[in-house]
């Protein structure tokens, strides 16, 4: 019996053979020899001068050829002739004014194989191929470059030396590797989503279909469409998912943090929806290059992985305008511009006037002119846009650089006035927000199996509200800046068609400042903080559609410079194939945030866009850390889809100040935590040109104050039952969809009445969310319908209506003394009511 370390040897003794043997196998030898060969086996002799055969090598012909097959096969090997005597003596010269040649034999680098049938491309457009031994052979010319190309094999560019059948080049291929797709399911809630095999939802606004209300693809409109993500108050800039607040989730554009996401204060989103490429959504199981966030990532990239041809086109909608263009500067290098701006400037349409009443609803603007009734006067100027410039560049066949630029901005101004009793008072109220960034990347192919980008990016954010009043002769400056810049380095590696593994370095530098400033009496305040962080990420995918598994897994260690503070974040994505049609998978996650947007007061920045960025302090302001797992059954078959997924959820070192809450602990100051569980689910049918599907999501979240004397009671953003549906029919360039959303009211606190004096009201709470609003229920339809021009000119038109129904939702409720009337009102916000809106555009 063979012990262990004679086993382990003989082991390594047979691959070290085998690998020699793989070696020499297409290796030369002399000349001499090989015709010594062929005497033996074929009883022939050779006449010849060692002149003519000194220094000759070659791959010998096969031993099953016959000996006319291996005199033609060295003939063309090499610059002799051979003259056959009666298959007995053959005499060999050198030929006679022989055209110089450029030879050679190409191999397989992995296992040094003969590569047949490779094909060799001249630049005066001549071909040739190689035959069973990998040679070939050409006519020499002044430049002897030449390109090698096989199916399955990196191509390679030679440029040939002095060359002779003497000297053939011995050229190596490498095998191409090609990542396996990892696309799971296409045509998720509409044509143009799909789920890929990490868990994340990918949008192609350019393939996009239509969903219920939306006539445009937009990038946040559509992502309130998936199980578990809610906006509680209809806005882009108050998107909960898994009940998190909106600043926990990380918006990225090309790169860039975006602290800004919706224009008319959250009711239109600020990307562009013509122009984006790709939108991934992350609800769990994010990869570990993203961080500061403790809940969702949404990327949004506008680079297209292909070459395109020139386009443009232009649009308008009841709201807006814009424009797109694209053009090549040359085969390697193009620029993409896009603008868009409201029309409110000169038109007030229907879908403004409902959007106007919707944002500016129980606001110190509204508060103005519902407490004057003599002679009131308002004048109003309000208008957003947004641009961006991309210049993509290709440098030899090996890099690229990219350049992307963006500008968003909103601005408002209000003048109001008013007589009482001979005396004239009024408002000037100005509030502007702004976000504009920069990206520049490289990245660099050093072969097919390694990749670097580099990414340096800018992201500056503000927020500022300036008022005046006559009354008292009083200035009040609010503003709020971000200024977030930094670095990203990220390597990838492929090591064979199923495995690859990625590792990075990303230094992120954020400061924000908070300015305060009032005339009479005089106060001001200003406070600036800033944090610098370092991050290592180390990430690997193994993907094999074999057995269909799939794994993704990876740790991301951040230091924080100010408080020299290391927190690892492990990411992990599995998915298992049961069947070919019944998918298995987990996803978990560990993130932590270091910014967050938080209100000190209901009326600051005039009640309208209250919320303002600040950075943890480690103290009294955590940083905020989550930990989620989910777990997910998917069932795909016969054009139909079961989706269902339970999840866990928990976000600590949360502020009450973060929350929003309008009830007795708006003034309260502690931190906490929240922790979510619940079910979402999608069941989705397919029957030729018509697409129904049905969505519930279930969920339980709870806030914990330690601190507080209640300290367990219902979250702010708890939606405990959300029920959706929609129908769609896509035929040719017709589209249509009806949809309706139901859900549960979300929490709100009522006054204890039997503990209020009446005469003296002073507002006492019962327990912290100890009831609910009503149930919201709306009903939305919309349709698109294209044709295009025989020269070649595409139009689309499409109409859409919100709230059909013209149900009034209640979205919010607090409670108020009343400064007119010394008693305690309710205060209720509603949805918007119904809404049309209708979009044409024009592209070619």
């Amino acid at each position: 019996m063979l012990r262990p370390k004679q086993f382990h040897f003989l082991f390594f003794l047979f691959f070290f053979a085998l690998n020699l043997f793989a070696q020499d196998k297409g290796k030369t030898m002399p000349f001499k020899k090989i015709i010594i060969d062929i005497e033996k086996q074929h009883g022939v002799s050779f006449n010849y001068t060692e002149d003519n055969i000194e220094g000759l090598e070659l791959n010998p012909p096969k031993k099953s050829l016959s000996l006319e097959q291996k005199l033609e096969y060295l003939t063309k090997r090499t610059h002799l002739s051979f003259e056959n005597i009666g298959n007995q003596f053959i005499n060999i010269y050198k030929k006679e004014n022989i055209q110089k040649i450029i030879c050679g034999y190409i191999l397989s680098a992995a296992d040094k194989k003969p590569v047949e049938n490779a094909n060799i491309s001249l630049l005066n457009k001549t071909q040739v191929t190689t035959d069973s031994e990998g040679y070939f052979e050409f006519n020499k010319e002044e430049k002897n470059t030449f390109v090698i190309s096989h199916i399955g094999f990196v191509s390679k560019r030679i440029t040939a030396g002095n060359t002779d059948y003497k000297n053939c080049l011995q050229i190596t291929l490498e095998p191409e590797i090609t990542e396996l797709q990892e696309i799971k399911a296409n045509a998720i809630l509409a044509s143009g989503i799909s789920k890929n095999a990490d868990g994340s939802l990918e949008i192609k606004p350019k393939k996009f279909g239509i969903l219920p209300g939306l006539i445009e693809p937009d990038a946040l409109q559509t992502m309130q469409q998936i199980p578990g993500v809610n906006s509680l108050d209809e806005s882009v800039s108050s998107i909960n998912v898994r009940g998190g607040t909106h600043d926990q989730n990380l918006f990225l554009w090309n790169g860039i943090r975006m602290f800004q996401t919706g224009h008319f204060f959250g009711l239109i989103s600020v990307f562009n929806p013509n122009l984006a490429h790709t939108i991934s959504i992350y609800k769990n199981g994010s990869s570990a290059f993203y961080g500061e966030s403790v809940s969702s990532v949404v990327a949004i990239s506008s680079t297209s992985q292909t070459a395109e041809k020139n386009s443009f086109s232009a649009g308008i909608n009841m709201i807006n305008a814009d424009i797109y263009g694209k053009y090549n500067l040359s085969k390697k290098s193009y620029i993409e511009i896009s603008a868009r701006k409201s029309i409110t400037d000169f038109l007030e349409t229907p879908t403004y006037k409902e959007y106007f009443n919707k944002v500016f609803q129980n606001t110190t603007i509204t508060d103005f002119s519902q407490n004057q009734n003599v002679d009131y006067q308002s004048d109003k100027k309000f208008g957003f846009y947004d641009a961006t410039l991309k210049y993509a560049q290709k440098i030899g066949t090996k890099d690229q650089i990219v350049l992307d630029l963006i500008t968003i901005k909103d601005n408002l101004e209000v003048f109001q006035s008013a007589t009482v009793y001979n005396i004239n008072t009024s408002e000037n109220n100005v509030l502007r927000q702004q976000n504009y960034g920069g990206n520049l990347s490289w990245k660099r192919n050093w072969n097919n199996f390694n990749t670097t980008k580099i990414n340096l990016y800018n992201s500056t954010y503000e927020l500022l509200a300036n008022q005046k009043t006559t009354y008292d002769n009083q200035i009040v400056i609010q503003e709020n800046t971000v200024n977030n810049n930094g670095i990203n380095l990220e390597n990838h590696h492929i090591i064979n068609s199923k495995f690859s593994f990625s590792d990075g370095y990303q230094f992120n530098e954020i400061g924000i400042t908070n300015l305060e400033q009032v005339s009479n009496p005089d106060f001001y305040r200003k406070v600036k903080d800033v944090l610098k962080t370092h991050a290592l990420i180390l990430e690997g995918k193994y993907n094999d559609t074999i057995s269909r598994i799939y794994l993704k897994a990876g740790m991301r260690i951040n230091y924080l410079e100010k408080f020299k503070k290391y927190i690892s974040e492990p990411r992990i994505q599995l998915g298992y194939g049961i069947s070919k049609t019944v998918n298995l998978e987990l996803l978990g996650e560990l993130k932590s945030q270091n910014s967050q947007q938080i209100i000190d007061l209901q009326k600051d920045y005039f009640g309208i866009e209250k919320r303002r960025w600040i950075i943890s302090n480690n103290t009294t302001i955590p940083i905020q850390k989550s930990r989620q797992v989910s777990l997910n059954l998917f069932y795909k078959k016969n054009d139909w889809l079961l989706d269902i997924e339970n999840f866990y959820k928990k976000v600590t070192g949360i502020t009450t100040s973060s929350q929003g809450f309008q009830n007795q602990l708006e003034f309260v100051r502690t931190t906490g935590d929240y922790e979510v569980w619940g079910t979402e689910m999608l069941i989705q049918k397919k029957i030729n040109h018509f697409l129904t599907w049905l969505s519930y999501t279930y969920n339980e979240n709870n806030y914990h104050f330690p601190d507080y004397e209640y300290p367990v009671f219902p979250n702010n953003f708890e939606l405990t039952h959300t029920l959706s549906w929609a129908g769609i029919y896509e035929k040719n360039n017709f589209k249509i969809a009806l949809g309706t959303k139901w859900s549960s009211g979300r929490p709100k606190t009522s006054p204890n009445v039997s503990q209020i004096d009446l005469s003296d009201p002073v507002l006492i709470y019962n327990r912290p969310n100890n009831t609910n609003l009503h149930i919201f229920s709306q009903v939305n339809i919309s349709s698109t319908y294209k044709w295009e021009t025989a020269n070649g000119i595409q139009y689309k038109l499409g109409i859409s209506i919100l709230n059909i129904l013209n149900r009034r939702n209640e979205i919010s409720e607090y409670y108020r003394i009343s400064s007119l009337t010394n008693s305690i009102e309710e205060v209720d916000t509603f949805s918007l009511q119904r809404t049309p809106n209708m979009s044409f555009r024009v592209s070619f």
